[in-house]
C-alpha cells in the first residue's frame, strides 16, 4: 500500500485529518463573522463575502464610506509566532490583488470606486477564551505595486 508521503502532489492539507479540517474552517469562518460585525460597527457595508475565483479568494468586499474595499482575515489562537497580519505572504498578496482585478472587471459599476486593501488580523484574547478576541484592522495594508 502507497503512503502519503510517496506523492508530493498531495498538500499538507489533504494529510490531515478531517476533523482538523472541519475545525479550522469552522474557526476561520468564526473570525470572518466577527470581523464582519466589527467593519459593520464601523458603517461599513457588505458587499459579497468570500469572493472566489480560479485565481484566489477575498474574505470580505465591503464598501467604507464610498470606498471598494478588499478584506483579508487572518486568525490566530496564540501570536507566540506571530500575528495573523504577519501571515499575509507576498504570494497571498498577488493572489487578492489577482481576485480583485477580477471582480472589477466581472462587476463594471464598482470600476469607479476607490479601492484599498486591508487586514484584520484577530487573535483569541486569552488562550481559554473560545468567545473574546482581540482585532486589529489594518487599513491600507497593502497597494497595487506590491
Amino acid at each position: 500500500m502507497a503512503t502519503l508521503s510517496r506523492f508530493p502532489w498531495l498538500s499538507k492539507a489533504a494529510k490531515r485529518s478531517p476533523k482538523k479540517l472541519t475545525s479550522a474552517k469552522a474557526r476561520g469562518q468564526t473570525a470572518e463573522l466577527k470581523a464582519l460585525a466589527h467593519l459593520k460597527a464601523h458603517g461599513c457595508r457588505l458587499i459579497i463575502s468570500n469572493y472566489v475565483t480560479k485565481a484566489g479568494e477575498i474574505d470580505l468586499i465591503v464598501d467604507d464610506s464610498g470606498v471598494l474595499v478588499f478584506v483579508e482575515v487572518r486568525f490566530r489562537r496564540e501570536t507566540a509566532r506571530g500575528t495573523g497580519a504577519e501571515t499575509v505572504t507576498a504570494g497571498k498578496i498577488r493572489k487578492i490583488i489577482r481576485t480583485a482585478r477580477h471582480f472589477l472587471v466581472t462587476h463594471k459599476h464598482y470600476q469607479g470606486m476607490p479601492c484599498r486593501f486591508d487586514v484584520i488580523s484577530m487573535s483569541a484574547a486569552s488562550q481559554n477564551s473560545a468567545t473574546n478576541y482581540s482585532i486589529d484592522w489594518i487599513k491600507r495594508a497593502f497597494t497595487l505595486d506590491a
